[in-house]
């Protein structure tokens, strides 16, 4: 049986114009199956694969999965193997090409909010600065799903909160490590950041990815609270420890021009949310399932490979999906996934990225301590995709 509410194995459930059939699961690590399922839609039958996690198992923990570096992209299979993950499916969506602004780099970048182990690694960008397919109504890039302090997974909405404090007044920060920054607004970039080109922040608009990049830009390289470099265009290479790299666009970069070296320059920030407590992990997706039922609004035309999380038995269980990109298996809607998901067993769920990002890796049941992690889905484009992030699943004991 499923934990948390979940369908039993081999049990039937009407799910997207048909019945949806479980193999039966297998035992990962305690507290951790995993298994597959078949569902026939009107193009043909999809087949999901699915980690189920009881986190009411003090020896199971889930955390975010990432290369080090939020501007960075590695395969699944390499960030749960590298972090000794039994179980593993890619995250958010992410800056995965740059047509738009030719001579712009693309920075890999996820497009949500991002926490690894309780470490806010960067903010949201626009909304109309993401990739991925169209959100229902409501929806924002600040959705995630997360597990907090508490070991109970929850959909919430993390937004960034922070200040520049100068001599001359305090600036809002609108950005943490992002690949967009709001128009007229400041972006902080970390360590966390990685070496990657900080141009593309000052691209495109709130409403509008396309849209020619900012004529007047500003950056400036704050070390122990002091201005120590200035540039009238973003940079790229790492930013050191005890440093952080403040860019600007339009008004910001206005204000940002009025430092000089020396001045004294303070950058708090913090990302809220509105659930109970702080999340200990957390990534970006838009929510598709809420209180038992597919959110209004779901896109019900486009079939495509898809990825999903969802929370069951008031978040004490996790659910992991992604489907099978094999030519001969089915896509599904994202209604459609919506409607997977419910039948489940989550009672919240989000979309993460699809297509060839859709990725589910396990440990080798016979051999957990091994070094073999097993691709169980087939990537849509042949071969894994390098991707931001993952949801990794790990076996304390």
């Amino acid at each position: 049986m499923l934990l948390g509410g979940g369908v039993a194995d081999a049990a039937r459930a009407t799910a997207a114009g048909g019945a949806l059939r479980l193999s039966d699961a297998v035992a990962l690590a305690p507290g951790v199956k995993y298994g597959e399922f078949r569902v026939p839609v009107k193009r043909g039958t999809a087949h999901g694969h699915l980690l189920t996690v009881d986190l009411t198992d003090p020896r199971v923990a889930v955390n975010l999965l990432h290369p080090g570096a939020v501007g960075a992209r590695s395969p699944v299979s390499q960030l749960a193997h590298v972090r000794g993950a039994v179980g593993a499916v890619n995250g958010d969506f992410f800056h995965i090409s740059e047509t738009q602004h030719p001579g712009v780099e693309a920075t890999g970048a996820p497009v949500g909010p991002a926490v690894a182990a309780g470490r806010e690694l960067k903010g949201a960008v626009p909304d109309g600065q993401r990739f991925g397919p169209v959100m229902p109504p409501g929806a924002s890039t600040e959705d995630v799903i997360g597990v907090g302090h508490d070991r109970r997974a929850r959909l919430d909405r993390l937004t960034l909160r922070g200040a520049v404090r100068t001599a001359q007044g305090t600036l809002p920060l609108r950005g943490l490590n992002q690949y967009a920054l709001p128009v007229n607004g400041v972006g902080a970039y970390t360590a966390r950041w990685g070496g990657t080109s900080r141009v593309r922040a000052t691209c495109g608009t709130d409403t509008d990815r396309a849209a020619p990049c900012s004529a007047e830009t500003a950056e400036v390289t704050v070390r122990h609270g002091r201005v120590v470099a200035r540039a009238e265009r973003p940079g790229r290479g790492g930013v050191a420890a005890g440093s952080v790299v403040l860019v600007g666009r339009e008004e910001g970069a206005r204000q940002l021009r009025k430092l000089r070296l020396g001045d004294r320059v303070s950058v708090g920030h913090r990302l809220v949310g509105r659930g109970p407590g702080p999340l200990r992990f957390a990534v970006g997706g838009f929510p598709i399932v809420r209180n038992d039922r597919p959110v209004d609004g779901l896109d019900s035309v486009t079939p495509a490979v898809r990825t999903a999380a969802g929370t069951g038995g008031g978040g004490r269980v996790l659910y992991l999906m992604a489907l099978d990109g094999a030519a001969d298996r089915a896509r599904l809607t994202v209604r459609e996934l919506a409607v997977v998901m419910d039948r489940l067993g989550a009672r919240d769920a989000v979309n993460l990225d699809g297509g060839g990002s859709s990725t589910l890796v396990t440990r080798d049941p016979r051999d957990l301590s091994g070094p073999r992690v097993v691709v169980r889905n087939h990537p849509s484009g042949g071969a894994e995709r390098p991707v931001p992030n993952a949801i990794g699943v790990f076996s304390l004991g």
